[in-house]
């Protein structure tokens, strides 16, 4: 789209969920009193301050002679002159009001866009505060390109698309390619809540500028954290309710994902509230016991009284989505509940256009299990000095885990630890090291060591390895959540989330992740996240004003396949051509020897490496469209 002034060209994919506001504030800002306001004060030209809201000179002349009485009837609708009522054309006039930074503090959305400056030559990309919508840029031979996905960038003619096996390397630790690398050499990701300025055709490239601070707003909410439960419940109530409600604007039918859990229960609920007809929720069930969250979600649907649709998928229905992963993800991504995702979202397309998804609620208050584990063996070990732990974990990491299991399968079943085997050597590994920080990354790390499988690859630093780059955040809890939100939250989640639903011409929506939201969540005392053994202790307060807490105590269940049994059963022959090991040989990207050790190891039940060879085997699928 084209701005009034024919300045600035804008391409952009998102949604501006307070763009009638800002409407508001433009009109506002050039209505009669607000130009009568600016040609009072000495410091601003009122020709210049005319000219910018497109009304010309001469106009500024004719006002002059008879101020009181022509002024007044000029309306903001002729000032501005608005061609429709879309939040793109919004976007740009607030830009040529205010100023790419400026306008970008005021918005509330999920978008990337690019703007294309006539005067300057100059091109500026942007992203949204938490990453919800992708954008690639950078040089290949003698092209800049940007996009919102990879195959856009592939479409050109000077595309080289050289691989990046540094990038595999934090591809095989985290399971995705973390801001702000890409899978090709060159080819980056923009951060979210920044922009970035090209000049000189391309060839000027400066450094991607923040203008929302994950660090400062996470600084500062736990300096001023403060609050009763009471109170803090209420604004949490009052602002899930308006992020909701923006995101249920829409010309288009409109539904949600529902798990049954405690964050798409509580997007539900607030949807329901403000609806005055049943709200439609999606789910998808599976056959196999511990997968399966479809009768959670039906007793939720069955309370709140929504429209609600279930299906239950076969492996093969949900097997079938694997070959389509590749060209839907762009580059490897190997977190399995891709497939779910998919699934689900095939499933509201059928009759929604924009689905809400109640994705961050674990980040923003303390949700994952994982929080847990790791606080408690830091809480364990940190008093122990680091030389016994050393001794420690090299004990662990030669203990016959597999039979010590067979030995404690004569044992009651509530004495047992299960998957002894792979637990020894996580707590070995975890053991070994000094600082809280880097006992985290060990618990969220695939492959612990991936320059060991991928030739030539040296694994780049990342903020998950170097303390130095954490800010000021106390004790560990709040460091495992910053860091998830700076990392997990946008590669992974709201990746997955993106590219599925997008896959099938679904808009996703994430209100838990409205950056005022967001705010007020370092804002909430520790206390009221993670109490009485529980996460998420505030948002479970709020639910309780609209769901049983009955329906809601049950274990958190993760939203994925078996692929451990797949990988032994029907998927065993894909992966043994996909993980032959002439293939890596000649492919030259993976050293062989462990990855069939760990195959081997797979298929005859000593241990369950599913997630490492998941990740190998989604670089080899995906390496195989690029052919």
């Amino acid at each position: 789209m084209l701005s009034a002034s024919g300045r600035y060209v804008l391409v952009f994919n998102g949604e501006i969920y307070n763009h009638l506001e800002i409407r508001h504030q433009l009109e506002a800002s050039v209505s009669p009193a607000g130009i009568l306001s600016k040609t009072n004060e000495n410091s601003v030209n009122s020709t210049t301050v005319l000219a910018q809201q497109h009304i010309q000179p001469e106009d500024n002349q004719k006002n002059s002679n008879s101020r009181d009485d022509d002024t007044a009837t000029i309306t903001s609708k002729e000032i501005i002159n608005w061609r429709g009522h879309s939040d793109t054309e919004t976007l740009l006039e607030a830009i040529s009001s205010w100023g790419v930074e400026k306008t970008l503090e005021k918005l509330n959305g999920m978008f990337a866009f690019a703007l294309w400056d006539r005067d300057t030559r100059s091109l500026t990309l942007a992203r949204d505060r938490m990453g919800e919508k992708p954008l690639y840029y950078g040089r290949s031979g003698d092209s800049f390109l940007f996009g919102s996905e990879l195959k856009a960038l592939r479409a050109h003619p000077h595309w080289r698309g050289e691989i990046n096996r540094d990038a595999m390397a934090l591809y095989m630790r985290h399971n995705y390619v973390p801001t702000p690398w890409s899978i090709h050499k060159g080819i980056f990701k923009l951060p979210p809540a920044h922009f970035v300025t090209i000049r000189d055709g391309g060839h000027q490239m400066g450094e991607p500028q923040c203008y929302w601070s994950l660090a400062e707003k996470a600084e500062l909410g736990i300096t001023t954290a403060d609050g009763d439960a009471e109170s803090l419940t209420d604004e949490l109530d009052a602002l899930l309710r308006d992020a909701v409600g923006i995101r249920m604007m829409a010309d288009v039918p409109l539904g949600a994902f529902l798990s049954g859990g405690i964050d798409s229960t509580m997007v539900v609920a607030q949807m329901q509230a403000q609806s005055s007809r049943p709200v439609q929720t999606f789910t998808i069930g599976f056959h196999e016991e511990g997968y399966n969250e479809a009768t959670h979600a039906k007793a939720v649907s069955d309370h709140l009284g929504t429209d609600h649709t279930e299906l239950y998928i076969t492996p093969q229905e949900a097997m079938a989505v694997i070959p389509k992963l590749p060209a839907m993800y762009d580059e490897p991504f190997s977190d399995s509940s891709q497939i779910p995702t998919f699934l689900v979202s095939e499933l509201a397309r059928r009759k929604v256009t924009v689905s809400l998804s109640g994705d961050g609620g674990d980040e923003l208050f303390f949700g994952y299990e994982r929080y847990f584990k790791a606080a408690a063996i830091w809480q364990k070990i940190r008093l122990l000095p680091i030389p016994l732990r050393k001794l420690l974990s090299m004990a662990l990491s030669h203990a016959p885990g597999a039979g010590l299991e067979k030995a404690m399968s004569i044992l009651p079943p509530r004495l047992r630890i299960n998957h002894l085997a792979d637990r020894l050597p996580k707590l070995a590994g975890m053991l070994g090291h000094g600082a809280a920080e880097v006992i985290y990354r060990e618990l969220v790390s695939h492959w612990k060591d991936p320059e060991q499988i991928i030739l030539g690859a040296h694994e780049p630093s990342t903020i998950l390895n170097d303390p130095r780059q954490l800010p000021a955040l106390g004790g560990l809890h709040e460091r495992m959540m910053y860091l998830d939100m700076k990392t997990y939250l946008p590669d992974d989640i709201l990746t997955k989330v993106d590219r599925a639903s997008m896959a099938v011409s679904l808009e996703a929506r994430v209100p838990l992740l409205d950056h005022r939201l967001v705010e007020f969540a370092w804002r909430v005392p520790m206390q009221y996240k993670f109490r009485d053994g529980q996460g998420k202790w505030l948002l479970r307060r709020a639910l309780d004003r609209y769901v049983p807490r009955e329906l809601m105590e049950r274990p958190k269940m993760g939203f994925g396949v078996p692929i451990e049994h797949w990988l032994r059963g029907p998927l065993r022959e894909w992966g043994e051509e996909l993980l032959d090991e002439t293939k890596l040989k000649n492919e030259g990207f993976f050293n062989p020897e462990p990855i069939r050790q760990l195959w081997e190891e797979h298929q005859s039940g000593k241990r369950r490496w599913h997630y490492y060879l998941w990740d190998v085997l989604m670089f080899q699928s995906w390496l195989e469209t690029q052919s």
